[in-house]
């Protein structure tokens, strides 16, 4: 049991590092690329880059404070770990902005500013999705309408994206809107590269003893479904097999479930290249039933 504690307190300790690092990157993608040639981010972080520029509001205050009730959201459909590690994320994320904002910007080229910042901007958000963390709460929001809908995560944050790029269009030239619409795809093409991007379909094979507990968590924590699968190990013996489809944002999540219910479980995460019906969407008709049968 000792080893398990000290297995989950270095991975903890190792995500926290890495969380770190990528807020880092991030902050420095935005200031010294993106910011000062008026390059806007999607989501939360464009529309505070927008006000920022416009009022005299510092982006770091804006940042944090657009981005409380999309925590919230976060939390009711991720739980509490994605939650205060999102937190954690986001205050860094003000104070890097603040500290970055002190220094020159890296090019004043608006080809160059557009490429490497979105490059580099890519490469530090996936470092903090895989630690389990969030800069931005739009992802969080799009997954909910995603399960209640027939759209995908990334066709819902592309749609919020242009209405934002719209406006920085009539606000600040239409330039700056294409500008900012190029660094967003460069930017998800840089997390497809590095995983299979953000709304990419993963499937998870779970081998464990306490499959209908486990079940019943997933589904309460991420509105999962899962199918159970009888299995017979050469040495453990009679196992159940639980698959399960989910979205790659909510792998993490999935991980902390099953460690925390079955230490001996074994998962095997699998890429899905086409999804035919709604396996991966839950109903919230089907939860609320769910709920009360318990």
């Amino acid at each position: 049991m000792s080893k398990v504690i000290k297995n989950k307190n270095l991975r903890d300790i190792i995500d926290i590092i890495l969380l770190t690092i990528g807020t880092l990157i991030s902050a420095y993608a935005l200031e010294a690329f993106l910011i000062h040639n008026t390059i806007l981010d999607g989501g939360i972080t464009g529309i505070s880059i927008i006000i920022s520029k416009i009022t005299p509001i510092p982006l770091s205050f804006l940042i944090v404070l657009f981005n409380i009730p999309f925590l919230y959201v976060g939390y009711k459909n991720m739980g509490k770990r994605f939650l205060l590690r999102s937190i954690y994320c986001m205050a860094l994320y003000s104070i890097f902005l603040s500290f970055f904002e002190l220094f020159q910007p890296a090019t004043e080229e608006m080809l160059l500013a557009t490429v490497f910042g979105g490059i580099i901007l890519g490469v530090g958000v996936e470092i903090v999705i895989r630690a389990g963390g969030c800069l931005d709460g739009t992802e969080s929001v799009a997954i909910v309408i995603s399960k209640n809908t027939n759209l995908s995560v990334g066709q819902i944050v592309l749609f919020i994206n242009l209405l934002i790029y719209g406006l920085a269009g009539f606000i600040f030239g239409l330039d700056r809107a294409m500008y900012s619409l190029l660094t967003y795809f460069i930017t998800y093409k840089v997390i497809d590269f590095i995983s299979e991007g953000l709304e990419q379909a993963k499937a998870a094979l779970i081998i464990t003893n306490q499959g209908t507990n486990l079940s019943k968590e997933i589904f309460k924590r991420l509105g999962r479904t899962t199918t159970t699968l009888r299995g017979k190990g050469l040495i453990s013996g009679q196992k159940e097999v639980l698959y399960c489809v989910l979205t790659r944002i909510e792998v993490y999540e999935l991980k902390r479930i099953v460690d925390a219910m079955d230490e001996s479980a074994f998962i095997t995460i699998l890429d899905v290249s086409d999804i035919i019906g709604n396996h991966i969407k839950s109903s919230n008709k089907i939860r609320k039933r769910e709920k009360h049968a318990d």
